[in-house]
C-alpha cells in the first residue's frame, strides 16, 4: 500500500540530498525544527499544505515539480504505465474536450446579393431572430402545457413572475392564442 506521506518525505528527502544540504540547514531556512522536518523526511509526520511550500522555498525547488515527482513515483509504484503521460506539474495542462456548439438560429444558406443595403440585412436579422424565439416559446409552452387537461370552460393559470419583461409579454400573448 502506497502512504503519501512517505512519497513525500522520500522526494524532499532526495532534494535535499541532491543539493548535498544538510537537515540542520533546511530546517533553519524553512522555519521548521530540525527533527520535525527530520519526520517529515521520514514519513512518520504528514506536512501541511503551509509547511511542504516552505521546505520547497528552502530547497529552491517549485513544489509543482516536487508534486509530479510524488505523482510519478506512486504511479510507478502502482504498476501504472507512464510511457507518454504528462502531468500539469510538467507544464502540460489537459483541456477538457469541446462538443461543437449548436446553433440557435437556423442557418441560412445561398449567397447574398453584394448590393443589398444594410437595412434588408437588418430586416432579415431580426426576422432570424423573431423565428427563433417563437420556435423556442413555442416549444416552452408545449413542453409545459403537455400533460396539462383543461376541464371544459376551465380555465389554468400560469406563473411568469420574475422573467424579463419581453419575454413576460411574448409569453402573455402566446398562452392567450394557445388557449
Amino acid at each position: 500500500m502506497v502512504v503519501l506521506r512517505r512519497t513525500i518525505g522520500d522526494v524532499l528527502r532526495d532534494e535535499r540530498r541532491g543539493q548535498q544540504r544538510t537537515l540542520r540547514e533546511v530546517s533553519s531556512t524553512a522555519r521548521v525544527s530540525l527533527g520535525y522536518l527530520s519526520e517529515v523526511e521520514r514519513g512518520q509526520k504528514e506536512a501541511s499544505s503551509e509547511l511542504l511550500a516552505s521546505i520547497c522555498t528552502a530547497l529552491d525547488v517549485p513544489l509543482s515539480q516536487v508534486l509530479g515527482e510524488v505523482t510519478r513515483r506512486i504511479a510507478r509504484e502502482e504498476g501504472v504505465p507512464a510511457v507518454g503521460r504528462r502531468y500539469a506539474a510538467e507544464g502540460v495542462v489537459p483541456t477538457p474536450a469541446v462538443e461543437a456548439p449548436v446553433p440557435l438560429l437556423p442557418v441560412v444558406e445561398g449567397d447574398t446579393p453584394l448590393g443589398a443595403s444594410a437595412r434588408a440585412e437588418e430586416h432579415d436579422l431580426d426576422s432570424l431572430v423573431d423565428q427563433a424565439v417563437d420556435s423556442v416559446v413555442d416549444h416552452a409552452i408545449d413542453s409545459a402545457l403537455g400533460g396539462l387537461a383543461q376541464e371544459a370552460g376551465g380555465e389554468f393559470a400560469v406563473e411568469l413572475e420574475g422573467l424579463p419583461d419581453e419575454l413576460e409579454l411574448i409569453l402573455r400573448r402566446r398562452l392567450v392564442s394557445a388557449a
